[in-house]
């Protein structure tokens, strides 16, 4: 029996939930238009697709653990063809992130193969005293998500199971935890329910909102729904900080990049865009210098 709280659909949010009568917790994510928009002209390989897509749902799931204003950024470092995958999440869901390789890479090659050896690096930022808090993950096993899973695993010290299916119009993820109570309540508890979350098909993933999912996977358990946090892709295109960095170059430098190439262009990786600046910009910055 579920107990639904949520009043309307939302095509990208995470939604906590919890086994009242197991004291299991879980969340279930599913982004499809942010995906979408994250990926849009990136013209990534599907293979490719999946590895930052993985990232980014666990990105996210960390994000909305969040107790205090900030983020969270995942950066995977390999010495494979992908030489990176980098992810933030704020505290409110908005996300962006991006992928870089060096070779080029097919839909046959495995994790392991495109990452090759390297390590997750987990930043945690506080917006309130900015601190920032870094810890690196071992990369083990075939899939970028065994990586991921373990991680959740050892830092809570809970046992926790993860699922995500990733592609290009959508990504699913359904994260379950277990807490300390849960084998007085029903010792058996956590096996049978990470059972049923095993025969969850990817279709079902990428494709059911929460309600139904958790109907159709444990609807002989009651099932808690809380309130769905929305998610959105959010990438600023700040052409005022990219004019300010110009400036720091100087005018001479400013005006022998301008005289070589004709006009100033900044690619932004992170957010996939241009930022172009003519003759008559850079005499607009350096009119008062």
């Amino acid at each position: 029996m579920i107990q639904d709280v949520m009043t309307r659909s939302h095509a990208d949010a995470i939604q906590r939930f919890l086994f009242q009568e197991h004291d299991i917790r879980g969340q279930h994510i599913h982004l499809s238009q942010a995906w979408q928009s994250m990926l849009a002209d990136r013209h990534y390989p599907l293979v490719l697709v999946k590895l930052l897509g993985e990232l980014t749902a666990f990105a996210a799931l960390l994000a909305n653990g969040l107790k205090h204003p900030g983020r969270i950024i995942l950066q995977v470092q390999g010495q494979g063809p992908v030489n990176l995958l980098v992810v933030e999440v704020t505290h409110e869901l908005k996300l962006k992130g991006l992928a870089k390789t060096n070779a080029p890479i097919t839909d046959q090659l495995s994790a392991n193969e495109l990452l090759g050896e390297g390590q997750i690096l987990v930043t945690l930022e506080n917006s309130l005293n900015d601190h920032l808090y870094q810890s690196y993950v071992p990369r083990e096993g075939e899939q970028l998500i065994e990586a991921l899973q373990n991680f959740l695993s050892q830092s809570e010290q809970l046992d926790s199971k993860l699922a995500i299916e990733v592609s290009e119009q959508a990504i699913g993820g359904l994260y379950l935890q277990k807490m300390p109570q849960t084998d007085a309540h029903d010792e058996d508890a956590w096996d049978r329910i990470s059972h049923l979350a095993s025969t969850l098909k990817a279709d079902e993933l990428l494709d059911l909102d929460t309600p139904i999912l958790l109907t159709r996977l444990f609807h002989e358990e009651v099932v808690e729904l809380y309130e769905p946090k929305e998610a959105e892709y959010e990438c600023i295109q700040d052409r005022q900080r990219i004019a300010t960095m110009i400036q720091s170059l100087g005018e001479q430098e400013a005006r022998q990049i301008l005289a070589d190439e004709g006009e100033i262009v900044v690619f932004n990786d992170m957010c996939n865009y241009h930022e172009r600046f003519s003759a008559a910009d850079i005499d607009e910055l350096f009119k008062s210098h």
